[in-house]
């Protein structure tokens, strides 16, 4: 009780504050308050975490490598259902950019559902390999000018035969142009049916 007695108000709300800061720090992954949001000085990896990377041999699915851990970059995954009988396919994809000084740029897209086109005897990067191209659809942007609802289209090519030359190409138009990317080379795992 004399102990209590000699510690003064200011003191107490002291001790309260660290509390409740340790407290807050201590639920706040649980409560979903950390965000994964990127800084200029701290960088996240957990994008694209809504579309999970398929295990196994999926009916298409890829990504383009390590997420972006450094000041610049870009990194793509997606995946989906595919009936190359039917002509039709169906799925979902992701990308993120980063450049220095701004602040990172993601857009989630969806497939439409008519197959632009398919080959099982492709020919890229001097390999044979199966080949897709589909039509993907803007469904979400934290990127001001490329708006939901923009039409893009997306050529994935898996090559065979113990090679490792897979590539993943976004193409988009202007208002979107700054999200066209060539990912290609082995660390882009891409699974192309047939397979």
């Amino acid at each position: 009780m004399a102990a209590e007695a000699t510690v003064g108000p200011r003191m107490r709300r002291g001790r309260l504050t660290r509390r409740v800061a340790l407290t807050v720090c201590a639920l706040a992954p649980l409560l979903g308050l950390a965000t994964t949001a990127v800084s200029a000085h701290a960088y996240s990896v957990q994008y694209c975490s809504q579309i999970p990377i398929v295990g196994g041999i999926p009916p298409w699915g890829f990504h383009t490598g390590s997420p972006i851990t450094g000041r610049v970059g870009s990194y793509a995954r997606g995946h989906g259902d595919i009936n190359l009988a039917a002509n039709t396919v169906s799925g979902i994809l992701c990308q993120v950019d980063r450049l220095p000084g701004r602040p990172d740029r993601m857009i989630t897209m969806t497939v439409q559902r008519h197959l632009l086109y398919h080959s099982h005897y492709a020919r890229m990067w001097g390999y044979p390999g199966n080949l897709i191209k589909i039509v993907v659809r803007v469904q979400s942007s934290t990127d001001p000018r490329c708006r939901v609802g923009t039409l893009g289209q997306v050529t994935l090519f898996g090559s065979y035969n113990g090679v490792r030359s897979d590539s993943v190409q976004f193409r988009f138009p202007t208002a979107c142009k700054d999200h066209d990317h060539l990912y290609h080379g082995p660390q882009v795992n891409n699974q192309v049916p047939p397979a």
